[in-house]
């Protein structure tokens, strides 16, 4: 969840508190052509031309300290503060003649150091490219690319009561958020949110070094359908500088825009049960967690009467400060429109807690506005912010008791006391798996969970601990699978939207399989070509950026 739909999640108010205080293409370049840019009133930007911000600028630290993981702080030569495409095309234009590094920001959510690398000499900043609004030509809702999840569910809802299925942080961007998948609580009924783009506006460099503006769609007959696909799933900072998405479900007709992407439910139950550490020993643990897994293989069918619900059990580590003795929350949005969501949601709790040997504290059951559930996951999400550390998996199945085991050691023991430590497995599955696994670069398409695992501190002194702490408990989670989740197992892979450069290192990767398939699976020699034909120059990179056919 794009969560990242990013960060664990909790909910309700009193939760929310208690949480924080515990814790195939064959594409070639010829095959390429430039496509006639059309402007519009998106396009002439925020009222100002491009900013160059220098080191010497008193803009600079605050854009400087932008990004969400405090462990990386982009200094470059400058930023440029875009509001335009065409300020966008100019900018990456004059770069490439330059021969300067670039690299590009919408929300400063990538928790790896692509941004802050080094060499990167001018950061493109796509915060004013904030648009929301309905293009009645394309018949589709244009949504810039600096555009905030708040922001565009709150627009969307109010204007026409229709929703994009992605994360619940507000203060993410669409920019990268999309170009990983995007997923979140309405993903089981609706998919993810790439499954709903219907175009993209990319700029892109040629082999000659000429930079320009291409809006490629998922219509058949489009020559850069390719590219269109690419951003389904491939990844942030691979092709070129995504300025704007058109999003349209699969299927809609019409020009009724309020018929054209998914209605969120009217309102929504929402339930949270926390778990003391006292009570909560091995077994129960186990218990606990092998009972969350289970229910997820048995109701994230496409056609389950339970793809209404969104849950998350998230497994805490024992903290520096506010200890409050808390092992586990466990969270569940259930669409409070069905019929029988009251049962549902009781059915689902029962599956949770049975035979779990400690007395769980469990909060009152709310009924909350749509909005204002998504409000309350953001909350929680968006105030966890310091130096941090994440690694990702999909979950085929749940995690076996040997898992658990190391789960329950590592985050119980005192080896490493955290300042905020987490493992949250969170709902997957539903429509999302109606998908093939081809039809979008986003391949894994059979998960019933997401794991995401996540420590944060503050002080930089505990940078190397801290890291080492997490990569050690990742490692030995998949230790029968060389420290990652090989596809195709119980485990199927990595999410591109919580990139980690330890997939790509042998020292914790000694499965033998390459940091791309566990991202991008048999999917990755097609994005490939699609690379090969829109960045042959390979302009935009980084640590695990796609890799030109042949390289």
């Amino acid at each position: 969840m794009t969560v990242p739909s990013r960060r664990r999640f909790v909910t309700s108010t009193a939760a929310a508190a208690a949480a924080t205080a515990a814790a195939g293409a064959g594409i070639t370049a010829a095959a390429a052509p430039a496509h006639a840019h059309r402007p519009g009133r998106a396009d002439a930007g925020a009222g100002f031309a491009p900013v160059t911000v220098a080191q010497d600028d008193p803009r600079y630290e605050d854009l400087a300290v932008r990004g969400a993981n405090k462990r990386f702080t982009a200094r470059p030569e400058s930023f440029r503060v875009v509001s335009s495409t065409a300020q966008v095309v100019a900018a990456v234009g004059e770069a490439v003649r330059a021969g300067k590094r670039i690299a590009v920001r919408s929300g400063g959510h990538c928790y790896e150091n692509f941004v802050g690398d080094p060499a990167v000499r001018i950061v493109l900043d796509l915060g004013q490219l904030d648009t929301v609004r309905y293009d009645a030509d394309r018949r589709a809702f244009e949504i810039g690319a600096g555009a905030r999840l708040g922001d565009v569910y709150r627009t969307l809802y109010y204007g026409w009561g229709v929703t994009v299925p992605g994360g619940a942080s507000a203060s993410v961007a669409f920019g990268g958020h999309v170009l990983g998948g995007g997923y979140g609580p309405l993903s089981r009924r609706h998919g993810i949110s790439s499954d709903h783009l219907y175009a993209v506006e990319v700029v892109v460099v040629d082999a000659a070094g000429r930079a320009r503006a291409v809006v490629a769609t998922r219509e058949p007959g489009d020559p850069h359908r390719e590219l269109w696909w690419a951003h389904t799933g491939g990844g942030g900072g691979n092709f070129g500088v995504v300025t704007r998405y058109w999003f349209r479900s699969p299927g809609a007709t019409g020009g009724d825009p309020t018929t054209l992407l998914p209605r969120p439910p009217g309102s929504v139950l929402t339930s949270t049960v926390m778990f003391p550490r006292d009570g909560l020993d091995k077994a129960a643990f186990r218990t606990l967690v092998g009972n969350h897994g289970r229910w997820h293989e048995r109701h994230s069918g496409p056609d389950s009467p339970y793809r209404g619900l969104f849950s998350g059990l998230v497994l805490l580590g024992r903290q520096h400060q506010n200890d409050q003795g808390l092992a586990a929350i466990a969270f569940t949005h259930l669409d409070a429109t069905l019929p029988n969501a009251e049962k549902l949601l009781q059915d689902h709790i029962d599956a949770l807690t049975a035979g779990v040997a400690a007395e769980p504290w469990v909060m009152p059951t709310e009924k909350l506005p749509w909005l204002a559930s998504v409000n309350s996951l953001a909350a929680a999400q968006d105030a966890e912010t310091g130096r941090q550390k994440i690694k990702c998996s999909y979950l085929r199945r749940a995690f076996d008791d040997a898992q658990i085991d190391v789960l329950y050691d590592r985050l119980s023991g005192t080896d490493h006391v955290h300042d905020t430590a987490s493992v949250s497995l969170q709902s997957y599955g539903g429509r999302v798996n109606a998908v093939a696994p081809g039809a979008t670069a986003s391949a894994q398409r059979d998960s019933v969970l997401k794991a995401l695992f996540m420590n944060t501190w503050q002080d930089p002194a505990q940078d190397g601990d801290s890291v080492d702490w997490l990569r050690r408990l990742y490692a030995d989670v998949y230790a029968e699978t060389g420290g990652v989740p090989v596809p195709g197992g119980q485990g199927d892979g990595c999410f591109v939207n919580f990139p980690d450069v330890d997939t790509a290192d042998p020292r914790w990767n000694t499965s033998g399989v390459p940091w791309h398939e566990l991202y991008y699976k048999g999917n990755y020699r097609r994005l490939q070509a699609v690379k090969s034909a829109y960045d042959p120059r390979d302009v935009f990179r980084h640590a695990l950026s796609i890799r030109p056919t042949g390289r």
